[in-house]
């Protein structure tokens, strides 16, 4: 381990010793959480099952940055080199179009089968797989309805798809002994106001319903419902409104996912972690960066960011939280946004876990508010970086910006040549 790297963590770990924080047991607590990183960075969300199909959805990915897969190899070529950069064992999500099969199948027969080659190299990787119905991208959402559709086949057809998703998303689990996130969210909107507001509703409601109503063990699959305030194409009316997926989030015990770029601008999902997880099972988090709209940025320790770990570790709720990534950027190297997103992640978990947070608490019970600011304050200038180093090293992975070189090695020796 390198010298100059353990002497400044001995030094930084002191100042925080000297407030009671156990920088050693942080670490091992850190190196238990699992973040799960989305496939679809990798290849502009096309997948493989109907490369031919634009991008709909109201989802845009912008850039023409050289290397994206296109090939289930190369997406998993791909990822083991971005996982190989990121500290810690971690999760991959699928979406449903990433089916690796010679098999000609539409979204609504889809079987677990279809992803065998994912499962193995998952169990090789050591990672667990989490999934997501693809419910966009189709001939059968061109109108921008799915599983609030008016038409009765349409509507079942989604229906079964998403039956067919759960059922996959628990083999997952039970192969890789890892409990499967299976998250629904559907782009149904309108462009403009529309006259009934409630129909779509209760059709979506009656929808979800249907596909829940086969039991699957939770161990190995939980359910998650994500809401969004507008799309392109749906910027008047959402179906799945936040107020509609939190209710019945609540009443049907399901994970109720938060994507910090579905709601307004200036809204943050931080500040609603510690109201729904009194009344919930658990949360769903897709870490994203908003710019002005759901444009998906790649994560930087922003503000944003800070905030929502910090909520996750002053109230304990980490351990009823998955966390997931969702962003997409074709303008720079795709590898590369996965690693700085994902590590970014990583160390503001860690930022938060190296706060005084019972010391805040009671200064903040005793009405002593010059404390919690004084400290709150001085502990943004503590030297965390130097205990984010001695992580990367103790993990094996590479030390501040030198996963930079890896990846631009990686860019001339594979992703130009494709």
């Amino acid at each position: 381990m390198r010298q100059d790297v353990v002497r400044n963590y001995e030094e930084a770990k002191k100042l925080y010793q000297q407030h009671g924080i156990d920088v050693d047991q942080v670490l091992d607590e850190l190196e238990q959480i699992k973040v799960s990183i989305h496939c679809w960075q990798g290849d502009d969300v096309k997948g493989f099952l109907f490369q031919e199909r634009e991008l709909s959805g109201g989802i845009s990915v912008t850039g023409e940055y050289p290397g994206a897969a296109r090939t289930p190899q190369q997406l998993r070529a791909d990822l083991e080199k971005a996982l190989s950069l990121i500290p810690g064992s971690h999760k991959v999500s699928l979406h449903a179009i990433y089916a690796d099969t010679e098999e000609a199948v539409d979204l609504d027969q889809l079987e677990p089968k279809h992803f065998q080659p994912w499962v193995d190299w998952a169990k090789e990787q050591g990672v667990g797989l989490d999934f997501n119905p693809t419910c966009f991208s189709h001939d059968k959402s061109k109108d921008g309805f799915t599983l609030s559709h008016s038409d009765p086949q349409i509507r079942q057809f989604w229906i079964d798809h998403c039956k067919a998703s759960r059922r996959i998303g628990a083999y997952f689990g039970e192969q890789l002994g890892q409990t499967c996130v299976t998250n629904i969210w559907v782009p149904d909107g309108y462009k403009d106001n529309p006259i009934d507001r409630m129909a779509p509703r209760q059709r979506l409601k009656d929808a979800l319903d249907e596909i829940f109503a086969e039991e699957i063990n939770p161990k190995w699959n939980l359910d998650a419902v994500e809401s969004k305030l507008f799309g392109i194409g749906s910027e008047a009316y959402v179906v799945g409104s936040h107020e509609f997926y939190m209710g019945y989030g609540m009443k049907n015990n399901k994970l109720i996912c938060l994507d910090a770029g579905h709601f307004h601008p200036t809204e943050s999902i931080a500040g609603k972690l510690s109201s729904l997880a009194l009344f919930t099972e658990g949360l769903l988090l897709h870490v994203s960066r908003p710019m002005r709209w759901d444009s998906d940025h790649v994560v930087i320790m922003d503000d944003e960011l800070i905030e929502i770990t910090r909520e996750l570790v002053r109230h304990n709720l980490i351990d009823q939280t998955h966390i997931g990534l969702d962003f997409f950027d074709a303008s720079i190297n795709r590898i590369a946004a996965w690693v700085i997103g994902t590590r970014n992640t990583i160390k503001a978990l860690l930022r938060a876990k190296l706060e005084p947070v019972a010391l805040l608490k009671q200064a903040e019970l005793e009405g002593d508010y010059t404390t919690r600011l004084a400290l709150t304050e001085e502990f943004k200038s503590y030297p965390f970086g130097a205990i984010w180093d001695y992580y990367c090293e103790r993990t094996g992975v590479p030390v501040r910006e030198e996963w930079l070189a890896e990846v631009k090695s990686y860019e001339q020796e594979v992703l130009i040549k494709r």
